[in-house]
């Protein structure tokens, strides 16, 4: 048997104990190719590499489908925004960092935060999705909550969610220098009377 029959056995049958989660995976490969509209069983199983009953079976419906890409999608970006939270020093200059993240996630990530944006407003319309689009909202109030205060954490994770929709749409996009001033101001409010005259 070569390497490549092993593999493709120890893929199949019951005794794949991945096969879940690399169907979970493809479905968010789907919506990265084809959008929400086009995640289908079939779609999924091609690029899962699996049969169409293998979808079926662990994924009844297109809700369920989707329900697990946007899951897989939040606690991606959870984990990612906790690794990047505990890389900040305590004293970094917090708007600059925010401003550096959004610039990273609309650049080098674009193709993610597309396919996360695609998921998160299909939860509007199907409201199994709310939960797990509501894990990466609490995680950034909690993070932004524990850089400032809570009320400024709420503020800061709207800001940063709308800056992520509106710049990955703009074209040209937003500066850094557009973005960063944007939560300065949301962190520190409006410059001072006094050091405007």
């Amino acid at each position: 048997m070569s390497n490549n029959d092993a593999a493709a056995t120890r893929r199949r049958g019951p005794n794949d104990p991945e096969r879940r989660a690399r169907i979970a995976k493809a479905a968010i490969e789907v919506v990265a190719q084809r959008g929400i509209d086009g995640v289908t069983h079939r779609a999924v199983a091609a690029a899962a590499g699996v049969p169409l009953g293998s979808t079926t079976y662990h994924f009844a419906t297109l809700d369920d489908l989707l329900e697990v890409a946007l899951s897989e999608a939040a606690a991606k970006n959870v984990r990612a925004l906790k690794e990047w939270e505990s890389a900040l020093p305590p004293d970094a200059d917090f708007a600059a960092a925010l401003a550096d993240l959004v610039m990273g996630y609309i650049n080098e990530q674009y193709r993610d935060t597309v396919v996360e944006y695609d998921l998160y407003v299909a939860a509007l319309h199907r409201p199994r999705l709310r939960k797990a689009s509501a894990a990466w909202d609490d995680a950034l109030i909690a993070f932004f909550g524990s850089r400032t205060d809570p009320l400024t954490g709420r503020l800061l994770a709207g800001l940063f969610c709308g800056l992520l929709m509106q710049a990955a749409l703009a074209d040209p996009r937003p500066t850094l220098e557009e973005i960063e001033a944007l939560f300065r101001r949301a962190i520190h409010g409006p410059a001072s009377r006094n050091s405007r005259d």
